[in-house]
């Protein structure tokens, strides 16, 4: 029986996505590194240094930092987000998904972030939606990155429900994979072979309406 939703942040409830995405393509050029799209892409919904040391090493530059250097470029690049982050307002909330929240307080669905942002409290307070929200997931208390399920077996545990329990929603690829390595239920939101282990794909989240998606979960059960 349902009785909560999980829910990534950037790409799923705003597209903050694209700020990040902008900065790490901003320090990538600063390092001489030429990113492709899908390279780019790949950093969609892992944690801020698991993203800069793939950007090193799509740029051949593994070894050529220190710890502490890494820890300036990651906080050099966080600071420019957090920038965009306070232009942020309700407007950016992404369609459909005020639907999706009302819909479910409705049901009394416990609801919490699953996200590797650390400013996911700053942007969810930018966004309105603050209290929407039952808990979020601590990214400093995580030992791994997505798509280890370390992420999403924590965001059921704030809930006290179990993997069957639960409705988790992802646009990146990693994220899917997360999921579904903790044993839960996974929305998809984007490119139908891209997130093809996820047991429900809609291209956008203005696609997601919460009845559909619990006659599949049910069907699953």
């Amino acid at each position: 029986m349902l009785k909560g939703l999980l829910f990534d942040l950037d790409g799923v409830l705003t597209n903050s996505a694209k700020f990040h995405l902008t900065a790490w393509n901003n320090l990538a050029k600063e390092l001489g590194i030429t990113l492709t799209d899908a390279q780019l892409d790949s950093l969609r919904g892992i944690s801020r240094m698991d993203s800069l040391n793939l950007i090193l090493k799509y740029g051949g530059q593994e070894d050529k930092y220190t710890e502490a250097e890494k820890e300036k470029f990651a906080a050099e690049k966080n600071a420019k987000f957090v920038e965009q982050v306070e232009t942020m307002t309700p407007n950016d909330i992404l369609p459909g998904i005020p639907e999706l929240l009302a819909d479910a307080k409705k049901q009394n669905l416990k609801m919490v972030i699953a996200s590797a942002s650390k400013n996911a409290p700053k942007i969810l307070t930018r966004l309105g939606i603050m209290d929407e929200f039952d808990g979020i997931v601590d990214p400093a208390t995580l030992h791994h990155g997505k798509p280890d399920p370390e992420i999403y077996i924590k965001a059921q545990e704030i809930a006290g429900l179990k993997a069957d329990e639960v409705i988790s929603f992802e646009d990146a690829k990693a994220g899917v994979e997360a999921i579904k390595a903790a044993h839960q239920f996974a929305v998809g939101i984007g490119d139908q072979e891209l997130l093809k282990e996820a047991d429900y794909i809609v291209p956008t989240t203005a696609d997601l309406k919460l009845s559909e998606i619990e006659k599949v979960f049910e069907e699953k059960e």
